[in-house]
């Protein structure tokens, strides 16, 4: 006898949208069937008038983050609790966050450390990127190749330091770069890069605060599109000089961004893009709205060219996920700073993601449900090596699985939310929400009705396949 049945539905199955009934059983997608052929089940849940897709994943988040500006005293961002709550309200089942790894620990001890903040207190799966900040002590190299093997796949490099005042502690200098693409070419890894020219960024902050153009509005002047271009330039020309290895550039913002990655998966090497649903949905000129860093994440939001070329992107081009750049704080933090060096990062967005994107994607601009789970959940998983264990509705995948309420209207109110005080989405109109959603065989949200506990969540670790480090597989 099976554990649950979802029945009734149209199922984003990897072959495409199709009527079928979902079989589970301990916590696994046992049977996939045409309608009604489906052995008895403990439950059944109907899945009538909704598209079935597999949970989202979300594969840029920052939970209990320490954030330190100038001026202001040090805060630390929401844990996983209560982001993986919302994300389950919103259909997302899997997130993946950052290991910070200092220097005065060794990698596995970083790793250690962050595991207990997450174990037994968040509501969803996870995973770790390995956050690899400034000049590499040696020993680490060894480390990083042992935590690649022990199922954390990727590694985060910054080529900036951001923001003045971040201490110099987050840019890596490009030879450690390069050493750090052969250590994680060999052990099979993927790099995900924060790319920013640093020497630009840091001297438009210079230049601007000479002039006295110091509101945070001028932001797009600082994290410019020349800066992403260089920066991504550079970084790709050194991937394409390591035998094996694949980037995985973060929130690309920029046309400039696009377009290395399109030269390089020309020439056939394996770079792939994540943008953010912030770049692809507002732009510099929402600074000037009142209220306008609610809008803000780093780099900056840029222009409405960028946002049209990022589009292009997204239609099967060089842009394959879109992630939030999860950063869930209180609105008085978020608005706290006015000016170029101390405005808040990050968004609290998790839990709209996916139904921001649907409407989008399918309803306005005819994209397939299947593109669309592509880009919210199937090829994070299979790039960050999670797939087919997650982002796939098929036999012998883990069962998470949301039920997708479309065809109708719902405005996003943040009361209505369950992260914080504020949404940057206000407002906006959806056309589709979960109404159900399943972790590994538990249903986890019913009709606005939370089921979850906090030891739900289980880590997942992670080994990317060979295809997507071998040439552009997606």
């Amino acid at each position: 006898m099976l554990d649950l049945a979802i029945a009734g539905g149209t199922c984003v199955l990897p072959g495409g949208a199709q009527a079928a009934d979902i079989g589970v059983k301990d916590g696994r997608i046992v049977l996939v069937g045409g309608p009604g052929t489906l052995p008895e089940a403990t439950k059944t849940v109907s899945a009538a008038d909704r598209l079935v897709i597999p949970g989202g994943i979300d594969p840029h988040i920052h939970c209990q983050l320490e954030w330190k500006v100038p001026g202001f005293p040090a805060v630390y961002t929401d844990p996983a609790a209560p982001v993986s709550r919302a994300a389950l309200h919103g259909g997302t089942t899997t997130l993946i966050d950052f290991v910070q790894c200092a220097h005065d620990r060794t990698i596995q001890q970083s790793i250690e450390l962050w595991q207990k903040t997450w174990k037994d207190a968040c509501y969803c799966d996870y995973g770790f990127h390995l956050m690899l900040n400034g000049e590499i002590p040696t020993s680490h190299f060894d480390q990083i190749a042992d935590a690649i093997q022990d199922g954390h796949a990727s590694v985060k490099i910054f080529t900036t330091n951001i923001f003045p005042g971040s201490g110099g502690q987050l840019m890596m200098p490009h030879g450690h770069i390069w050493e750090t693409l052969k250590v994680v070419a060999r052990q099979g890894g993927i790099a995900c890069i924060h790319a920013e020219d640093n020497d630009i960024v840091m001297f438009m902050y210079d230049k601007l605060m000479r002039e006295n153009r110091v509101n945070f509005e001028h932001m797009a002047e600082v994290h410019n599109t020349l800066s992403e271009e260089l920066s991504f330039n550079r970084v790709i020309r050194l991937a394409e000089n390591v035998e094996g290895a694949a980037l995985y550039m973060v929130h690309v913002s920029a046309a400039t961004g696009v377009a290395a990655l399109d030269a390089s998966r020309g020439r056939g090497f394996p770079m792939y893009g994540e943008t953010l649903h912030q770049y692809l949905m507002y732009n510099a000129d929402d600074y000037k709205r009142p209220g306008g860093q609610m809008y803000h994440t780093y780099p900056s939001l840029k222009f409405p060219e960028d946002q049209k070329r990022l589009w292009q992107a997204t239609n099967r081009g060089s842009i394959q996920a879109i992630a939030t750049d999860e950063l869930c704080c209180p609105l008085r933090v978020k608005l706290q700073g006015s000016r170029i060096d101390d405005v808040t990062g990050g968004n609290a967005g998790v839990e709209p993601r996916v139904a921001l994107m649907y409407t989008q994607m399918v309803t306005q601009r005819g994209y397939s449900p299947a593109h669309f789970v592509d880009m919210v959940s199937s090829n994070a998983a299979r790039i960050l090596g999670l797939y087919p264990r997650k982002g796939a509705l098929a036999v012998g995948s883990d069962a998470d699985i949301v039920l997708l309420q479309t065809g109708f209207e719902k405005t996003i109110r943040a009361s209505d939310l369950h992260e914080t005080d504020y949404s940057p989405w206000e407002g906006h109109v959806v056309t589709a929400w979960p109404t159900v959603t399943i972790l590994r065989g538990k249903i986890v949200v019913q009709d606005g009705a939370f089921h979850g506990d906090l030891k739900d969540g289980q880590f997942q670790k992670r080994k990317v396949a060979d295809d997507i480090r071998s040439r552009p597989a997606v």
